[in-house]
């Protein structure tokens, strides 16, 4: 049976509002904190320049503290992962340090010195 035009709209705003919804409640890959679409960053796990093309879902701090201790190619190389990026000495101390904070913490973000030298 054929929908009516009032009825297809109804679902069209029914699965928008589902999916605003499940927007709202994205994940960070690397603390599984939820994040607020504000500060809502997309990871690409093997850098685009490096050929990569599938992302996560970040808090904009970890993503920012991800590029600030890791190169490109380490990330290519070493870290395809979320898990093998949260096994990182580093990482594990940032992940501790941020768990406790609200969603919407924001930290500035410093490069590491260690960058680049493995």
């Amino acid at each position: 049976m054929a929908q009516g035009r009032i009825k297809r709209l109804q679902s069209a705003a029914l699965l928008q509002v589902q999916l605003l919804k499940a927007e709202e409640q994205a994940i960070c890959a690397l603390c599984d904190r939820p994040i607020p679409p504000a500060l809502r960053d997309a990871h690409h796990l093997i850098p685009k320049s490096r050929g990569g093309s599938v992302t996560v879902f970040m808090h904009r701090a970890c993503h920012k503290q991800v590029h600030a201790l890791f190169t490109e190619t380490e990330l290519a190389r070493h870290y395809p992962t979320p898990q093998a990026l949260r096994e990182h000495p580093e990482m594990k101390r940032f992940i501790n340090w941020v768990q406790d904070k609200p969603s919407h913490f924001n930290p500035a973000t410093r490069r590491s010195r260690r960058k680049g030298q493995i």
